[in-house]
């Protein structure tokens, strides 16, 4: 009972996430799964974090579609950023889903753990983040052909959507926070469909049990897709709209929360 009371609040806290800053729940889902496999299931660290990794994935596809389609009915989200940069983004997914497979250990929440710390010192102390939103410059294709690969590659080896690097990236384009969350969401469906079909084959060989298609736990993933759709309705219904310079520092504030998470 007591697991799924936790289950239920974290899929409840990744549906807000989703909708106020654009994680898709990844950021909240990884450390929360990665944890509750460690310690209730015979499962290795490394093990436990692939397993995290590819339920947080799952799980993006219905939290970022439903936010995506919630946030084109209410025009946050502007074509010129989604394309062409949307499909770039969708190259890198495989090849970072194979990554996360062949680091052992702790090397992958090593990885996870200093990308998130990367991330907060840039938003930080780079220009361009905290600041209120100016002038929007469109993205080149050059940018999106570029960047678009990395972005995918390094969101579907560590479960996250590719937000935390989608989000920075149109800031800095001047773009307000509520358009750049907004954004963050259809731009990770790529990331979220490719990764955990890649997820399902590349552990269709493990025996982790009839919970399991590949990597992804079932169960898990059907708990926090439940009641992360209702985080979403209840952030889309009840969330007041949050100043832009609030906004900005409370998703750097929510990623460092993360950060220490997986310190512990």
């Amino acid at each position: 009972m007591n697991d799924l009371i936790i289950v239920a609040g974290v899929g409840f806290l990744s549906g807000i996430t989703t909708v106020v800053f654009g994680f898709g729940g990844g950021f909240i889902a990884v450390p929360f799964v990665y944890h509750f496999i460690l310690y209730t299931a015979n499962l290795s660290p490394t093990e436990s974090m692939i397993i995290a990794v590819a339920t947080s994935t799952a799980v993006m596809i219905v939290n970022t579609g439903y936010a995506s389609y919630k946030s084109h009915h209410g025009q946050l989200i502007k074509k010129e950023i989604i394309f062409p940069l949307v499909i770039f983004i969708g190259l890198g997914a495989i090849f970072g889903a194979y990554t996360s497979t062949l680091l052992h250990g702790d090397k992958l929440r090593y990885v996870f753990f200093a990308y998130i710390l990367f991330t907060i010192i840039d938003c930080v102390f780079r220009p361009g983040f905290i600041t209120e939103a100016t002038d929007a410059k469109k993205l080149k294709v050059k940018e999106s052909a570029t960047l678009g690969p990395i972005i995918d590659y390094i969101a579907a080896m560590l479960g996250v959507g590719g937000s935390v690097m989608t989000v920075p990236l149109l800031r800095r384009k001047g773009y307000d926070m509520n358009v750049c969350v907004s954004s963050a969401n259809p731009l990770a469906m790529p990331v979220a469909i490719v990764g955990t079909i890649m997820y399902a084959i590349l552990g269709h060989s493990q025996s982790f049990g009839a919970d399991y298609v590949g990597y992804v736990n079932i169960h898990i993933f059907l708990a926090l897709t439940v009641f992360g759709f209702l985080g979403i309705v209840a952030s889309k219904k009840y969330l007041p709209k949050i100043k832009d310079s609030v906004h900005a520092k409370a998703y750097i504030c929510l990623l460092s929360i993360v950060l220490i998470s997986m310190m512990v």
